[in-house]
């Protein structure tokens, strides 16, 4: 099965996870007292890979679409406001917006979740 649009935005997406895990790992080595900029780059390397294999389901037919790429969507979008609130604050003492962490934490939680349902959500053969 082939990817669509939005499937391959996701691989790329999770990709760039992985790109940015690695670049902030980097960086906090080089800045003292930065362990928020560890903990993000942590979550996004974490979860790089649980967005890779969340596309790789949706490719193989194995679990539901549209509740895998809701799950890896979650995911994109928790690590981008959990992650990119986290490197603010550390890069430059500010926050995203008020609650923009809990609010991604709560996200990335939300897409686990629903992965775990994707995976037992029946798929339809035609």
């Amino acid at each position: 099965m082939s990817l669509g649009l939005p499937d391959r935005i996701l691989l790329s997406l999770g990709a760039l996870a992985g790109l940015l895990g690695v670049a902030a790992s980097a960086a906090a080595a080089h800045i003292q007292g930065a362990d928020s900029l560890k903990t993000a780059a942590q979550f996004l390397l974490f979860h790089a890979p649980a967005i890779l294999a969340l596309v790789a389901l949706i490719a193989t037919g194995t679990t539901h679409r549209l509740t895998t790429r809701i799950a890896a969507s979650a995911l994109v979008l928790g690590l981008a406001l959990f992650c990119g609130d986290l490197a603010l604050r550390a890069l430059h003492g500010t926050p995203l917006f008020p609650m923009a962490a809990p609010s991604g934490g709560f996200l990335l939680m939300g897409g686990w979740l629903v992965a775990a349902i994707a995976a037992l959500v029946p798929v339809r053969r035609g």
